[in-house]
C-alpha cells in the first residue's frame, strides 16, 4: 500500500470507506506525552480546462446528491494509482466526448490541510470532438462553450463547483497582467 509523504511512517489506516480512509499515528507532544493524531486520505482529483477555438468547454451537471444543477469543468477522481494526466484525459472524453493532443499541467493544489489529497488542474488546448460522452449512472451533463470573460465571471457564480479555481478567476478579472497570462496559456502558443 502506497503511503503519502504527508503521513508519518508510523501512521496506520484504521478505516477504509468507498472514497475516504482514516489514518492515525501516535504523536509525541512538547511535554513528552503522546496523543493520537489523524488525517483523512482520498484519491487525487484531475480537472480540465478544455479550449475549443476561442471558447472554454464547461459543464452544467446534475448529480443525485446535489439539490440543484451546478456549473463545472470536466474532471473527477483518479482511479487507483492512475496518473493524473491519464485521469484528466479519461474524464474529458467520458464527460464531453472531446479529446486533445495538447496538455499542460497548470496547477497542483493540496486544498485541505488535514486531507491527503491533490487536485491537478490541466489545460487541454485545441480540443476536438471524438464521440458521444459516456456518463456514469449518477451524472447528467450538458456541455457548454463559453467565452473567456464569461469563464472569468464564474468566480461569482455560486453554482460553480470548482472552488480551487474561483480565486484564480477572480484574480484574472482584476489584474490585467494575470488576465493576459491566463489568456495566453489557454489560447496562444
Amino acid at each position: 500500500m502506497k503511503k503519502d509523504n504527508k503521513l508519518p511512517e508510523s501512521a496506520k489506516r484504521v478505516f477504509k470507506g468507498v472514497i475516504f480512509e482514516v489514518w492515525q499515528w501516535p504523536q509525541i507532544m512538547y511535554d513528552g506525552s503522546t496523543e493520537t493524531f489523524e488525517m483523512l486520505k482520498r484519491p487525487d482529483t484531475a480537472i480540465v480546462i478544455p479550449t475549443v477555438d476561442d471558447k472554454i468547454l464547461t459543464l452544467i451537471q446534475s448529480q443525485p446528491n446535489e439539490p440543484k444543477p451546478f456549473t463545472s469543468v470536466p474532471g473527477g477522481r483518479c482511479d487507483d494509482d492512475e496518473d493524473p494526466l491519464v485521469a484528466a484525459k479519461r474524464e474529458l472524453l467520458e464527460e464531453t466526448g472531446y479529446a486533445s493532443d495538447e496538455w499542460i499541467l497548470w496547477k497542483e493544489l493540496d486544498p485541505v490541510g488535514k486531507i491527503v489529497w491533490t487536485v491537478y488542474t490541466f489545460i487541454a488546448k485545441n480540443c476536438y470532438y471524438v464521440k458521444p460522452p459516456k456518463l456514469d449512472a449518477g451524472e447528467k451533463i450538458e456541455t457548454r462553450l463559453i467565452g473567456f470573460n464569461e469563464f472569468l465571471n464564474l468566480s461569482d457564480d455560486v453554482s460553480f463547483s470548482e472552488k480551487e479555481l474561483k480565486n484564480t478567476l477572480l484574480r484574472a478579472r482584476y489584474e490585467s497582467k494575470y488576465r493576459d497570462e491566463l489568456y495566453k496559456i489557454l489560447f496562444l502558443g
